[in-house]
């Protein structure tokens, strides 16, 4: 376990019927085996997988409850750092309860017992089981004192994770609770409180019998559970081996997190599947929400159980992960989940200006359009807003603003894109206005610095809201979500806006979203110049073009869009560390920036995130379209003077190291 990441295995070992021995010779030579070659480090077996779920009436057979014992003893002796979760019946006072042994370090740290108990259809549990008990009771089981209850937690430590040495209640250790098969089907899942009362990897160990449509429904009960509780599920479902007389076992086992099913079994076919946990992901979530309200604790009992510490280097290293993170985190890879969010973006987008629309009466929407991506998108989302308000196009007034920077090539892509789209294009060049604005100021022209930059922007804004003004309209602001992480607009220049469309769209996706409304558009003309926008770097154009071209690209300037929309993602949307942030790009983009790349560009996006919240603090309204936002309204209250040290000193530590 390394930063939170855990590795996790669901197994379904082929079993005999009634013979434990058989089968836990089976799970250790085979089951642990595979399981350890694929560095699982919680490995979760089937419900009453030690003697098989389908013994019935055995059971009842004392035979087979001490055999069960025995066969418990060698598995126990096999079971190093993992924990291993393995079912069986248990005998206590007179009474049976189907259990979940937690294995660690060839200890038995606890026997979890089954709550609810079917007694229905093709089931007839309560013939030989009892109903299990919360509260737990100490045992005595081989030659240890271990909790025999429902209310167990398993807390896993680790060498690398001082802080929850210093403190378990606010680390980000695993915390393991069980529940065991029907106990995930009723109403009132045990899991509920389990995860109240600290537990963000539930475990199920289970034998669901196939029936038509039971795959399905089960995969969401698995996948919506984990959402429900903002945690793991881990469902290990009983296979081949089991009697057919009355049923059949399919293995269909099961991990999920946080809604989303990562690891899926085939039917039919016993196999072990796995998946890497983020416990950090999962409690970032937790923190947030405050309708999540953690229980004390008080009713459980937690034991602790000892992982493996992977060696700590100097330096960060990417994550040994079985799929490393993908490089655009915004957006989907499959073309159909893409095309779908890019679809309901610009409908959120364009209903919310729709609605401010009709809030203050205008009939008029001012679009600074350059050829740029940015603008271009406004200015679609604009369209789109009037044509469902039954609204003129010719009413959009596009207005293009030519100074020093403007190449014929974006002149000419928003000149056509304006025309195309049957708005009324308005061109006024402004270098005039900024010259007279430098006499004024006393600013000489050929110092192309900061105020040379900025007193275009600004002109261009003063043009777009006097226009507006004059009209009744609303100026309709360009900038994306990554430039105001970066703070890469004008204060009171681009910043600015009576409405900002693209508020909550960060770079990556902006690129997607004026690409899928040029594969859809059915305009030809349109689709051309969108094209030929997607293709043109990304610029302010503020200053002097070389030989005709854009001479000032803004990735040069603070670096990959790709790059800061990952540092972005995984700052605001799970609260990562520098260090773990670091150690994920490593990972996403390892063929594409070297590590020094990678650092210099995250350096650059801490400093900036912090020092220009105070953009941020002012910003116009805008809707918000994913789960990562930086209005100061809601979903980032930061203080505009908040210190970043801590941040920083982090990035410097990493910057020795490395």
């Amino acid at each position: 376990m390394r930063d939170g990441i855990i590795r996790v295995c669901c197994a379904t070992p082929k079993v005999r019927v009634a013979d434990p021995i058989w089968n836990v010779n089976k799970i250790t030579a085979e089951t642990l085996k595979e399981a350890r070659k694929n560095k699982a480090e919680i490995i979760v077996l089937p419900e009453l997988c030690i003697s098989g779920y389908t013994c019935n009436d055995l059971f009842l057979q004392k035979k087979l409850l001490t055999s069960c014992l025995t066969a418990l003893k060698e598995l126990v002796s096999k079971v190093g750092k993992e924990v291993v979760f393995a079912g069986l019946p248990f005998e206590y006072r007179g009474k049976i309860y189907n259990v979940a042994a937690v294995i660690n370090n060839k200890k038995v740290l606890a026997l979890i017992p089954k709550k609810n108990i079917p007694n229905y259809s093709e089931f007839y549990e309560g013939r030989y089981f009892a109903r299990g008990f919360e509260k737990p009771v100490i045992i005595e089981l081989f030659g240890n004192d271990i909790p025999f209850g429902m209310n167990t937690l398993v807390r896993l430590s680790c060498d690398q994770n001082p802080q929850d040495s210093q403190n378990p209640e606010t680390g980000d250790a695993p915390v393991i609770a069980c529940e065991i098969c029907e106990d995930g089907w009723v109403a009132a899942t045990p899991s509920t409180e389990h995860a109240l009362n600290g537990a963000n990897i539930i475990v199920n160990l289970s034998a669901s019998d196939e029936v038509i449509g039971k795959k399905d429904y089960r995969k969401n009960l698995v996948g919506a559970l984990s959402g429900r509780l903002l945690s793991a599920y881990l469902y290990a479902a009983a296979g081949e081996g089991e009697s057919t007389q009355d049923m059949v076992f399919g293995g269909g086992s099961l991990i999920a997190e946080n809604g989303s099913v990562k690891a899926e079994a085939k039917l039919f076919k016993n196999s072990l599947i796995y998946a890497d946990i983020d416990v950090e992901k999962l409690n970032a979530d937790r923190r947030r929400m405050n309708t999540f309200e953690a229980r004390s604790g008080e009713a459980y009992v937690t034991v602790t159980a000892n992982c493996t510490a992977v060696k700590k280097t100097k330096a960060v290293m990417p994550y040994d992960l079985l799929e490393q993170p993908g490089k655009t985190p915004f957006v989907p890879y499959d073309e159909k989940n893409r095309n779908s969010r890019c679809e309901d973006i610009l409908s959120i987008q364009s209903m919310g200006l729709k609605k401010r629309l009709l809030h203050t009466g205008a009939k008029n929407a001012v679009v600074g359009l350059s050829g740029g991506l940015d603008s271009t998108l406004a200015l679609l989302v604009t369209i789109r807003a009037f044509d469902a308000l039954g609204l003129n196009r010719k009413d959009i007034i596009a207005v293009t603003m030519p100074c020093f920077g403007t190449t014929d090539r974006t002149y000419n892509n928003a000149v056509f894109l304006a025309e195309a789209l049957g708005t009324t294009l308005k061109e006024i060049d402004i270098k005039a206005a900024v010259r007279q604005h430098f006499k004024d100021i006393g600013h000489d022209e050929k110092v192309l610095d900061v105020t040379y930059e900025n007193s275009q922007a600004r002109e261009r804004t003063q043009v777009l809201m006097d226009i507006a003004n004059s009209l009744g309209g609303l100026v309709i602001g360009t900038g994306d979500l990554s430039e105001l992480a970066l703070g890469w607009a004008t204060y009171n220049g681009d910043h600015m806006s009576m409405y900002g469309v693209n508020a909550g769209v960060p770079k990556t996706l902006v690129r997607h979203l004026v690409n899928y409304y040029a594969i859809n558009t059915g305009e030809k003309k349109v689709a051309g110049v969108l094209k030929d926008v997607l293709d043109t770097p990304v610029s302010p154009e503020l200053l002097p073009p070389k030989k005709g071209k854009i001479s000032q690209k803004t990735e040069d300037l603070v670096g990959p869009y790709e790059l800061h929309d990952f540092f972005l993602y995984y700052l605001m949307r799970f609260s990562f560390s520098p260090a773990k942030i670091y150690a994920l790009a490593l990972g996403a983009f390892e063929d594409e920036y070297d590590r020094e790349t990678v650092f210099k560009w995250l350096k650059t996006f801490y400093r900036r995130f912090f020092s220009q919240q105070f953009k941020r603090s002012t910003l116009p309204d805008g809707p918000k379209v994913g789960t990562v936002a930086l209005s100061p309204r809601g979903d980032l209250r930061m203080p505009s003077d908040a210190s970043g040290r801590i941040w920083m000193d982090e990035l410097n530590e990493l910057d020795e190291d490395n």
